[in-house]
């Protein structure tokens, strides 16, 4: 998967520090973080990143295809830069911590869409990690 930075700089995205700073916080594998996840990451480069800021950016690569906005049954909103891999997640119900997945779709027969034309399919696995398990 190329990184969300290169993308962006290929896509001729105007790269300010704090532009820079938000993509390079998304960068890695498996990457779903919060927008408050990003603001702590890419403050930690760049002190002066406002809320504002990573809220704005983080919908403006929403909007250009850059990264995808999960909204999951935690309620919490998360951000993927994996555009180009169709996949599933799995969920930690308690820690949150969210992988990519890669498995078959689930198919509907014709009598089950009831007349719906289907678009698209996400899944996401719930369960508990190794470290909550463990814990539990």
């Amino acid at each position: 998967m190329t990184p969300l930075i290169d993308r962006l700089r290929r896509r001729g995205w105007r790269m300010t520090p704090q532009r820079r700073v938000i993509a390079e916080a998304m960068t890695g594998e498996h990457v779903h973080m919060t927008a408050d996840e990003v603001l702590r990451h890419a403050r930690e480069v760049l002190p002066e990143v406002s809320r504002a800021t990573v809220y704005n950016t983080l919908n403006e690569m929403v909007s250009i295809g850059e990264l995808l906005e999960i909204t999951h049954a935690d309620g919490r909103k998360r951000y993927d830069p994996n555009v180009a891999d169709h996949h599933h997640h799995l969920l930690c119900v308690e820690c949150g911590r969210m992988l990519d997945v890669h498995v078959d779709d689930p198919a509907l027969t014709a009598d089950q869409q009831h007349g719906f034309h289907i678009l698209g399919v996400e899944v996401t696995f719930r369960a508990r990690c190794p470290e909550c398990a463990s814990a539990a």
